[in-house]
């Protein structure tokens, strides 16, 4: 199954007008999804934003990609999946900086680290496809989501 595909049959994309004020609740509204379907917990959410606190904003992947994460052995995972939530304008991870922003956001959990290698290996080769940052970019609804799913991955949008 596709990246898109596994979004979509999982009901774990989130498409939000609303942009969040700061990145501290930009990582909590595009965790609920998660947390919604039982596979993380707020002291998962809390241990994302405390890595960021002391790594820097390395979970900004690419402009405009933020994938938010902890280790794999950290407290608060119940499963293993990846949520996906859009928000309409870009979220600073750093002020002034632009390459430290993003308005995907892809976050993962993962049981164990070979699930967590496997997750991102997965959403690397999502996003390296030609086309498909700009697109998912630009998407604001769910039907939108589904045409730019039928557009990569061939599978014919439901009528």
């Amino acid at each position: 199954m596709t990246m898109l595909k596994y979004f979509y049959d999982n009901d774990l994309v989130r498409i939000y007008d609303k942009t969040p004020t700061n990145w501290r609740e930009a990582i909590n509204v595009a965790s609920e999804n998660l947390k919604e379907k039982n596979i993380i917990t707020d002291e998962y959410v809390r241990e994302v934003i405390k890595n960021v606190e002391t790594n820097g904003a390395y979970i900004v992947i690419t402009p405009g990609v933020v994938m938010p994460h902890a280790l794999a052995t950290g407290q608060g995972v119940l499963g293993t999946g990846i949520g996906f939530a859009k928000f309409s304008e870009p979220v600073s991870f750093e002020d002034g900086n632009p390459d430290k922003q993003g308005k995907l956001f892809f976050t993962l959990a993962a049981k164990d680290e070979t699930q967590h290698l496997e997750n991102i290996q997965n959403l690397m080769t999502l996003l390296m496809t030609d086309g498909m940052i700009e697109a998912l970019s630009d998407i604001e609804t769910l039907a939108d989501f589904v045409q730019v799913m039928s557009q990569f991955e061939n599978i014919p949008a439901e009528q």
